[in-house]
């Protein structure tokens, strides 16, 4: 049912925009967004700090980040006639886990908890466009366009001007009662609204996500060098990633919650209050082995709708073989690895070949031990 059919429609310039903007809030709210703030249209502050990004080649192949860097600075660019954001978070977490626990299960597959359910960009921007449509049957014609990191938006910095947490050493968006566990979006439009206020910091002297990233990703406090993170070498990056990284990659297939895990303030967190991040096809328990016996159909099949297309099915058995040859030694794997290696292209053979050497170093060591 829409607003219109309870309230009468009023013209936009009838209402007091300090009670516009906490009903939009409200029914943000009720849509199943985990908060709403109102941001300005401004995110210039963020451009010094993400051009040095750029300079020291931390993003990696996403050579997409280099472009359009007036349009993320000044949103107004983007979508001309832009007076406010309305930003939106939504919490993700299905169960919430143990404060400050990184688990220890070589066997699993582990895929980032964001990434188990339905893909959340479908969800933000349809929730977004609902929004959006409520707010016209109560204001009448606006101009507005959603986005779920789909566009060239400071979409953290935007969130963090408002009031929506401050960005942690991690590089994430923290708030101070939810943790970090929720994902983005934004709503440009052409209304004007009050705009909400910055949240101070409280990341304080704590380090503790800069010192358990498995493969030292924070090179400092609030800079991450894409080049070694396992979000962007499982996900974004395509190529042979580099042998002095496959150990610590561990059996992350798909991203990596490691620095929020450990993140004291995700003691917090919230679970999200739609069943669209459920897991689905046991994605939450699934074996390294169970994957790897995956063959492009059941790939396919198993992820539709789901985030983890992204990666493509030879880049996902690239992860899964990282993840086989970090695994304790068994002759199930490696019997594994050399059955299908012929059925995968150039790049997921470099790295079988390499699980398997791992496997059978692990061996030798064994039975080194056995003999001492």
């Amino acid at each position: 049912m829409s607003a219109s059919t309870s309230k009468p429609q009023i013209p936009l310039q009838e209402i007091d925009p300090h009670e516009l903007k906490a009903w939009i809030k409200a029914q943000a709210l009720q849509l199943g967004f985990a908060d709403c703030v109102i941001a300005r249209p401004d995110a210039q502050a963020e451009l010094p700090r993400f051009k040095e990004y750029l300079k020291r080649g931390y993003h990696g192949d996403m050579k997409f980040l280099e472009e359009n860097l007036e349009k993320r600075a000044n949103p107004v660019l983007l979508v001309p006639g832009t007076r406010s954001i309305i930003c939106v978070r939504m919490n993700y977490l299905v169960e919430t886990p143990k404060p400050r626990y990184v688990p220890d299960e070589p066997n699993n597959a582990i895929i980032a908890r964001y990434a188990r359910g339905r893909d959340y960009h479908k969800v933000m921007r349809g929730r977004l466009k609902t929004l959006a449509g409520l707010i016209k049957d109560r204001t009448g014609e606006f101009e507005s366009r959603p986005f779920a990191d789909s566009a060239p938006v400071f979409e953290k910095s935007l969130a963090e001007n408002a009031g929506m947490g401050w960005t942690g050493k991690h590089t994430l968006l923290i708030h101070k009662k939810s943790g970090s566990f929720f994902v983005l979006g934004e709503l440009f439009t052409s209304l004007d609204l009050p705009f909400d206020e910055p949240a101070t910091a409280h990341c304080g002297s704590c380090t503790a996500c800069i010192d358990i990233c498995p493969t030292q990703a924070i090179v400092e406090p609030y800079m991450l060098d894409a080049r070694k993170c396992i979000a962007y070498l499982t996900i974004e990056y395509k190529g042979i990633i580099p042998e002095e990284l496959r150990r610590g990659i561990g059996n992350r297939v798909f991203g990596c919650d490691d620095c929020q895990l450990i993140c004291p303030w995700n003691s917090f967190a919230k679970k999200a209050s739609i069943d669209d991040f459920n897991p689905r096809h046991d994605l939450d328990r699934l074996t390294l082995l169970d994957l790897w016996h995956w063959d492009e159909t059941t790939f396919l099949n198993c992820t539709e709708g789901s985030p983890i297309r992204r990666t493509g099915y030879q880049s996902f058995m690239r992860n899964i073989a990282i993840g086989l040859g970090n695994a304790p030694y068994s002759q199930q794997i490696i019997d594994a690895l050399q059955h299908n290696r012929a059925l995968h292209d150039d790049i997921v053979q470099i790295h079988i070949d390499w699980a398997i050497a791992e496997q059978l170093s692990k061996r030798t060591g064994l039975n080194l031990k056995n003999k001492g």
